[in-house]
């Protein structure tokens, strides 16, 4: 269920009974080079959290692996005790290896031990909301999620999460979770010129449920890229601006969790998530999706 609210672009949500702010924050990039070891800059990681929070953002987006454990640390750090308003989501079902590979960690014990990191790293008792990250660094992959996912509800049975999701998931394993257990949020690959969850998307939005896009600019073609620039360069916009506006404008379900290192930057995506499109820009923008794609 999504509300207006004046703070942010695209006003809140509700994820089950948290409300949060569709414009979100992902931690992902505080880590260093390859989302592996400490950020160059860590007093820059730390005020680039509290500026968030200080900007009204209730959604911030991590994992354990990612670092692994630098980021959420430096949320602990930056953040904790967490103002009531904040919802820190996590994600377990990867983990990391010496070659900064993201190698599946979905058996049941490992599941089971990422949960407990992620509490023990972000300083929780409960942990507001969990996606179970499936397929691999290449894309989602088919396959049944049911023994990984029953993990997690047991885990959520027992008062250690209270919300259910699933990451880097096809429609068939979205359907599959919510038949065994509710879910509030999907997350996924998704923007302009990869539109492949656009039917799954307006399934959710009838649902309520989210669905968090990430790699706003991924994966895009030379051809597509030179015709977001060309309608970001009309508005006097950057391509990213474009980019996160466009999404929030796509469905009222779609929460937005753009990453950076830099204040400055944050404030950018922030003002550029709420760039005016008009009919002409929308209309431009929808052809990309079918123009040069791989």
């Amino acid at each position: 269920m999504s509300t207006t609210s004046p703070a942010l672009p695209g006003g809140t949500w509700t994820l089950g009974d948290l409300t949060v702010t569709r414009f979100g924050y992902g931690a992902m990039q505080l880590a260093g080079p390859g989302v592996m070891g400490p950020p160059a800059d860590r007093e820059a990681a730390l005020a680039v959290l509290r500026e968030a929070v200080a900007l009204g953002i209730t959604h911030i987006d991590t994992a354990d692996a990612y670092g692994p454990r630098v980021t959420n640390e430096l949320i602990r750090e930056a953040l904790h005790p967490y103002p009531g308003s904040l919802h820190v989501v996590t994600k377990v079902g990867a983990t990391r290896d010496a070659a900064g590979g993201w190698p599946p960690a979905r058996e049941p014990d490992q599941l089971r031990r990422a949960v407990e990191d992620n509490l023990e790293s972000l300083g929780l008792d409960t942990l507001d909301l969990v996606h179970l990250r499936l397929g691999d660094a290449t894309g989602p992959r088919p396959g049944s999620l049911a023994r990984a996912f029953e993990t997690l509800v047991e885990l959520q049975r027992q008062g250690l999460i209270r919300h259910l999701g699933v990451s880097n998931a096809t429609a068939e394993q979205v359907a599959e979770a919510q038949a065994i257990a509710p879910i509030v949020s999907v997350q996924n690959m998704y923007n302009l010129a990869h539109r492949h969850d656009d039917e799954l998307i307006d399934r959710l939005a009838a649902e309520n449920v989210a669905y968090v896009p990430y790699f706003p600019l991924g994966g895009f073609s030379p051809l597509q890229s030179e015709a977001l620039s060309a309608v970001a360069a009309r508005l006097d916009a950057t391509p990213i601006s474009v980019a996160l506006a466009w999404l929030l404008r796509r469905s009222p379900n779609i929460l937005l969790i753009p990453g950076t290192s830099s204040v400055r930057h944050l404030r950018e995506n922030i003002a550029g998530a709420a760039l005016p499109l008009g009919d002409e820009d929308l209309a431009e923008l929808e052809k990309i999706g079918g123009s040069g794609t791989p």
